[in-house]
């Protein structure tokens, strides 16, 4: 079989003259003038290398092959179908045709594979494939389909199926896009013609192995004559030497691609650039003027701001940042210059006081520089500039000054009032030199220990000062201006108060001292020592001597032991608490000051009892004088364990309280409270063992009445002629159950709750005879149960389902819930 296209043929010429010579390309050009279709037998032009294999196995089940060679009975190759065709009738796209096929109609062609039936039909007589539909190569470039040739009337398979591809063929029909664009670059500033800007790449959805419809060309519509754009590989470069972005920042450059290799015709796309200018360092800093002139008050203090300059750089970031400095000027001691990191401004400002009698004008220079210099413009520079700041001095009227930054004066203690402490001075330096008026601001002065003269501002005291009250006395004093602005200035001074021994020596601590009542003679039972409120110098030394009027007690002693410390020593032993317990024993004390002082101070001294290793067990005479007795511990202990005691006595007697006193006394258990449940069928009337029928006898129980003791008893029915209780030997268990309910429905204290009521015996002679419907099921009744209207609405139900012979009985479970 052939398989070519009519447009394929002539696509395929040259590949035929090499594989089938020159006879096949005659033989396939006259086919292909003939009209639709190349016809190829088999045996004649068969496709070089396309052999068929056929393994063959002997039934026998001998392990072996033999490899036969057949004749090929199909040409096949490509078909060609142009794209996007939309003439009014289906493509032709194609042929086939077998070597079998004599062309008696025997022979049905049969197509499959991609789009068979759907995009590709196949004439199954003539073997004629035509596309129904509309290709697009960009959805799918090629088909493959399967061909086979069959008989007609058996469908059997003439020839084995060949595969083949149907190729769509391309057109100019997709234009170029760009993908990614917008696009942004950037380039610096003064670059070179030629600078690489960027890569812009388009794209385009047609073959590119076929024709020129994806042959891309790029043009530039937009941004010259600043930039260019290869026309082979869409790269953007700069076109113009030395472009400033100062002058100019962006630029909007379009790009077009075009297909066909940009002849016409070709479809074309566009995109848009947006290149933006870098900054270099290509500028040097300029300050707008040469000269600034400033001014500065005399009055002003070190590190307040005296003015700003700027340098301007049109650059940006790093280059144009300015660094400033002082280069030279007679006011390099006396103003500093730094710079602001937001602002980038040189900001001078005062290091040292000016004063405006001593000079008036002062001269900087400063310089501002690129500290980032670019070395391809080194050649532009140089990157610095510099400007001369001239500063005059203000003058103020300014406050006095005092000759020293502060004052420290002593005065003696105790001092008569008038006492001189000491003299202040301050000046008037403004060019009027006016006289100063001194006072002490109350603040500083509270309590007014201090006075000053306003004219020459000698201070004195107003009264003695006691120094052990407070040592120092920081004050200030203020000078004011008379005239002028009255401006006025402080100044401290510290008064210190120098000791005077004014102040007795007295024990360093007034603790008792506790000694046994054991304690032997000649035992050291204290050390004393002394303080003196007057300022201790190192030389200060304190004697120690007891009073003359214990000279010569026979209790104890003391020693001056010549280190400002005395031992108190016992004379005597026997000390009884019960005869004296405190003993006071008066000391004197003496000082070294200039005048000597001195105090006569008390050393208590207690009697205490003590064990044998002179432990102290009390200091106290109460525990003799007392009678013996418990202590406070131990009486609550034993109110604590009485109290528990009568509370468990007190819960005992309620629980059993509560446990007697029910609210329904039972004596013994009330049969009307039970549900008996029994598995088994009684015996009949004759059964006097199922039930105890004396309880049923005995509406009261066996040891009387029950009554509720949670309620009283409101009303209570009286009981009708012949409803009383049955003799004790009584059966009538008829009259039984109605008593019994005329009582339940009349009596109140009945307990509110529901009860179930199971009786097991029917007594003898009733005529109600067994409820059970056991044997109903087998045998009938002839009993006439109309009775059963009379025997109340409790058995209502029962005279229901048994007062009509017409209706059958309920099973057995049923008339027991009844």
């Amino acid at each position: 079989m052939a398989l070519m296209g009519k447009r394929g043929a002539r696509v395929l010429l040259r590949g035929l003259l090499l594989l089938l010579g020159v006879t096949s390309l005659c033989s396939i050009t006259s086919a292909t003038r003939r009209g639709a279709t190349l016809e190829h037998r088999a045996h004649t032009h068969r496709h070089p290398g396309r052999k068929s294999l056929h393994r063959h196995h002997h039934r026998s089940g001998k392990v072996g092959q033999v490899l036969h060679r057949s004749k090929r009975g199909w040409v096949w190759n490509q078909f060609f179908v142009i794209e996007e065709y939309t003439g009014p009738d289906p493509v032709l796209v194609g042929r086939l045709h077998s070597d079998v096929d004599s062309g008696d109609g025997n022979i049905k062609y049969i197509l499959s594979g991609e789009g068979a039936g759907t995009i590709f039909v196949i004439d199954d007589k003539t073997g004629n494939i035509h596309a129904t539909k509309t290709l697009d190569r960009e959805e799918q470039a090629q088909y493959t389909l399967t061909a086979q040739a069959v008989a007609r009337d058996t469908n059997k398979p003439l020839e084995p199926p060949s595969e083949f591809i149907v190729k769509v063929q391309d057109i100019n029909d997709n234009p170029p896009e760009f993908l990614h664009g917008p696009y942004y670059a950037s380039v610096p500033e003064m670059s070179n013609v030629g600078t690489s800007v960027m890569q812009v790449t388009a794209t385009d959805a047609d073959d590119p192995t076929y024709g020129n419809s994806a042959r891309l060309v790029y043009s530039i519509l937009q941004g010259q004559p600043y930039f260019s754009v290869e026309s082979q590989t869409g790269i953007i470069r700069t076109a113009l030497p030395n472009m400033d972005r100062e002058a100019r920042q962006e630029y909007d450059v379009v790009i077009q691609a075009k297909d066909m290799g940009g002849h016409m015709g070709g479809l074309s796309g566009t995109t848009e650039v947006k290149i933006t200018l870098t900054d270099v360092n290509d500028n040097p800093p300029k300050f707008p003027q040469s000269v600034y002139q400033m001014s500065v008050s005399e009055d002003r203090v070190p590190g307040e701001e005296v003015g700003r300059i700027k340098a301007k750089d049109p650059d940006l970031g790093d280059n144009g940042l300015v660094t400033y400095s002082l280069l030279d000027g007679d006011g390099l001691g006396v103003f500093e210059l730094s710079t602001d990191s937001e602002t980038r401004e040189a900001v001078i400002k005062l290091k040292k006081h000016v004063d405006y009698e001593t000079k008036k004008m002062y001269t900087l220079k400063v310089e501002g520089s690129n500290p980032y210099l670019d070395p391809r413009f080194m050649s532009w520079g140089p990157y610095k500039d510099e400007a001369t700041i001239k500063i005059s001095v203000e003058d103020e009227d300014e406050p006095p000054v005092f000759i020293a930054p502060s004052y420290t004066f002593e005065v003696e203690e105790n001092a008569p009032e008038g006492t001189m402490v000491g003299l202040v001075h301050a000046k008037d330096t403004d060019v009027a030199n006016n006289p100063v008026r001194y006072m002490i601001p109350r603040y500083t002065d509270v309590e007014q220990f201090f006075s000053i003269n306003s004219e020459d501002g000698r201070i004195t005291t107003t009264r003695p000062l006691d120094r052990e009250t407070q040592a120092w006395h920081n004050i200030s004093v203020s000078a004011t201006e008379i005239g002028g602005h009255h401006q006025d200035t402080k100044v401290r001074v510290n008064i210190k108060v120098k000791d005077m021994n004014d102040n007795p020596p007295e024990f360093a601590t007034n603790n008792e001292v506790l000694m046994c009542d054991t304690v032997a003679p000649g035992k050291v039972i204290e050390t004393v020592s002394a303080v003196d409120k007057d300022e201790m110098a190192h030389r200060q030394h304190f004697t120690f001597s007891l009073a003359p009027e214990v000279t010569h007690n026979n209790n104890f002693s003391l020693k001056d032991n010549r280190d400002s410390t005395a031992s108190i020593y016992v004379l005597r032993k026997g000390f009884s608490r019960l005869t004296q317990d405190v003993y006071f024993l008066p000391i004197e004390i003496n000082d070294n000051g200039v005048p000597a002082l001195s105090s006569t101070n008390t050393l208590t001294i207690r009697v205490c009892s003590c064990d044998a290793r002179d432990t102290i067990l009390s200091c106290n005479v109460e525990p003799y004088v007392l009678p013996a007795g418990l202590s406070t511990g131990a009486l609550i202990a034993i109110l604590a364990c009485i109290v528990i005691l009568l509370a468990i006595v007190v819960l005992f007697v309620a629980l059993r309280r509560q446990k007697k006193e029910p609210l329904i006394v039972f004596e013994e258990e009330d049969i009307r409270e039970n549900i008996i449940t029994y598995d088994d069928e009684g015996g009949g009337e004759e059964d006097t063992e199922a039930f105890d029928i004396a309880t049923l006898q005995n509406p009261d129980g066996a040891n009387g009445f029950l009554p509720r003791k949670d309620m009283k008893p409101e009303l209570q029915c009286p009981l009708r002629p012949g409803m009383g209780h049955p003799a004790p030997n009584s059966v009538d268990v008829d009259d039984f159950i109605k008593t019994r309910i005329a009582e339940a429905d009349c009596d109140p204290t009945a307990p509110p709750y529901d009860s179930i009521q199971i009786y097991g015996y029917e007594g003898r002679g009733s005529l109600a005879g067994s409820l059970s419907s056991l044997e109903s099921v087998t045998t009938e009744s002839d009993l006439d149960y109309d009775y059963l209207q009379s025997w109340g609405p409790r058995f209502r139900k029962l005279a229901d389902l048994y007062g009509t012979k017409d209706c059958s009985l309920p099973d057995a479970d049923e008339a027991d819930d009844s």
